[in-house]
């Protein structure tokens, strides 16, 4: 039984079917959007519009961003020497907020998964090689989830790094099995990254 107008129910259903929103929530949010002001509703679907126009590849680590190179790729002040390997870009912004974390970043944007059809090919490991034949890497720090798929992952870099002579280690453990980086707190961030080991 539809209990609202048709584009009502059409509204919460394309809020609903955002990831981690529910029917209750998708409601809420097309409830308070109805009653914003026109003009903040305007603002709020041009900065969806700009941001799904202009955000795009880092050139060089391939995490998501306005700019050809981002902010962190750009930044003089960063260790050339070390690169952060990890799944997406929320990641990335993960290890960002602890603050300890000084070189840069290779952001795959996905993890070999061979049920879901993924390959290596499929994700950014081919521009990771590039990469290190390109810059002066001493180390790669495998930090892909716990998951088997980041596992996985992990391991496959880490066999195609060795023959390169470049030191290749994993964040340690502290990460839960099966855990999303965007969900750990910072602390725990900061003794995976401390107690790496080489693989």
């Amino acid at each position: 039984m539809e209990y609202y107008s048709e584009k009502i129910s059409r509204l919460i259903a394309e809020l609903g079917s955002l990831p981690g929103i529910g029917s209750k929530s998708a409601q809420r949010l097309a409830f308070h959007i109805l009653g914003m002001p026109d003009e903040k509703v305007k603002k709020f679907t041009d900065t969806i519009l700009d941001a799904k126009t202009n955000v795009r590849y880092c050139k060089s680590c391939f995490c998501l961003t306005d700019r050809d190179v981002c902010p962190i790729c750009s930044n003089p002040n960063r260790d050339k020497k070390q690169i952060m390997v990890v799944e997406n870009t929320k990641d990335m912004a993960a290890y960002e907020r602890i603050g300890k974390f000084n070189g840069l970043y290779h952001v795959l944007n996905g993890v070999i998964s061979p049920m879901l059809g993924i390959g290596p090919s499929d994700i950014k490991i081919r521009e990771l090689i590039v990469r290190l034949q390109q810059e002066e890497t001493e180390e790669v720090i495998i930090a892909t989830g716990s998951s088997v798929e980041g596992e996985a992952t992990g391991m496959y870099i880490s066999k195609l790094l060795k023959p390169a002579g470049i030191k290749v280690s994993r964040i340690a453990n502290g990460i839960p099995v099966g855990g999303d980086l965007e969900y750990i707190d910072e602390v725990t961030l900061l003794r995976a990254l401390e107690g790496r080991v080489t693989i």
